[in-house]
């Protein structure tokens, strides 16, 4: 069994920065892409930046320029350095990665979330 646990979310004002943390721990193989998600109060999950395990990005349009996702192959960690915070950052951060098994599986992993919370 694979887990993901993150860790930095907090309570930030608006302009500062936070960096947030996510590692896979448990019976691994491969994992492939990793990445973050958000979930604002009263919206649905939305992508906010992922990393294939060859380093390509995707970013959602609102955070290119100021978050940068960045990951470990070695440690299984992937980071999410953000900039430049904002009121509408404000939400539950989730990791997400896909495990691939040595017969062929690929399973869509979550973290718990954690909570970022940016005061203007």
């Amino acid at each position: 069994q694979v887990q993901l646990v993150e860790s930095g979310g907090g309570l930030v004002q608006a302009g500062e920065s936070l960096t947030l943390s996510c590692v896979a721990s448990g019976s691994i193989f491969r994992i492939n892409t990793m990445g973050w998600y958000r979930q604002a109060p009263g919206k649905q999950r939305e992508l906010v930046a992922t990393m294939t395990r060859g380093s390509t990005t995707n970013y959602a349009d609102s955070v290119k320029g100021r978050f940068t996702v960045s990951r470990d192959n070695a440690k299984n960690t992937v980071y999410l350095q953000m900039n430049k915070l904002n009121a509408e950052d404000t939400g539950v951060y989730y990791c997400n990665a896909g495990h691939a098994t040595s017969w062929g599986a690929v399973y869509d992993l979550w973290g718990q979330g954690t909570q970022v919370t940016v005061s203007s």
